[in-house]
């Protein structure tokens, strides 16, 4: 199945400092379809909005507003000035770091739930690699998702295998009947855990990642396992080897090339 290609504009995020429309004229040229903003710059949500239409760029998610328990009225404001219907929240590895710690994260998010549900939204989740983690022989995501059973995934596949200890074929697989969207990284699976900070708002791990198609991810499976109603893929490389810019357009390139992708070239 050919999906549109996303890219998640935190990838271009030290280019979009210089010049962030400079960032979404390029990432338009190579050929994406759609952009999942990060942050805005120097734009407002608005400004944003009515420069991707006039680049011929969708949107289908966004990681800002990046929900939570004291800011819902505001993501519902803003995801109405992106005329967004979904809404994204993620979490630290201190809230999932035991079972006391995700009973509450669950809480919250249940809350949350609620409150977008009531103004027309939904709710996704993206994870990082700590969610992926096990916890007495069960993977903490599972007991988190038995807890929030309105919540969807945005299942980041890089993340999900944890450096190496699960399969993210198999984790696709196991959160597929609420999975909304599909993040793919590739790069090296196995790699030491570099040191995690919070970066303006955003946890950031340096991880040593490639191109799509130049690592080891195995993206046609990963793709394969994706429920067919996700009709995107969305491209992220946190870091990469090379130059982010060119990066991305490798990656467009190898998803055009295997067949897994739709571009607007």
């Amino acid at each position: 199945m050919k999906r549109k290609l996303a890219v998640q504009l935190y990838s271009l995020r030290n280019e979009a400092e210089k010049d962030f429309v400079k960032v979404l004229k390029t990432v338009a040229d190579i050929g994406y379809i759609a952009v999942e903003p990060a942050g805005f710059f120097q734009l407002t949500p608005k400004e944003f909005r009515k420069i991707i239409a006039d680049l011929g760029l969708e949107m289908y998610s966004s990681h800002r507003p990046w929900c939570n328990i004291d800011n819902i009225a505001e993501s519902i404001d803003q995801a109405g000035e992106l005329g967004l219907k979904q809404v994204v929240c993620g979490y630290g590895p201190e809230d999932f770091k035991d079972l006391d710690a995700i009973k509450a994260t669950a809480e919250k998010t249940n809350i949350m739930q609620e409150k977008l549900a009531a103004a027309g939204l939904e709710l996704f989740q993206h994870n990082h690699n700590w969610e992926f983690e096990k916890l007495d022989g069960k993977l903490k995501y599972q007991i988190y998702a038995e807890l929030c059973p309105n919540v969807k995934f945005q299942i980041d596949a890089f993340w999900s295998s944890n450096f190496g200890a699960n399969d993210p074929a198999e984790m696709v697989k196991l959160f597929a009947p609420r999975m909304s969207l599909i993040h793919i990284k590739d790069g090296l699976i196995h790699q030491k855990e570099s040191e995690l900070r919070m970066v303006n708002g955003t946890y950031d791990r340096k991880v040593e990642l490639r191109p799509l198609g130049e690592g080891e991810m195995d993206i046609p499976a990963v793709l394969a396992a994706t429920p067919d109603w996700i009709d995107n893929i969305v491209v992220e490389l946190d870091y990469c080897s090379i130059d982010m810019t060119e990066a991305i357009r490798r990656s467009y390139d190898y998803l055009i090339r295997s067949g897994l992708g739709i571009g607007n070239k």
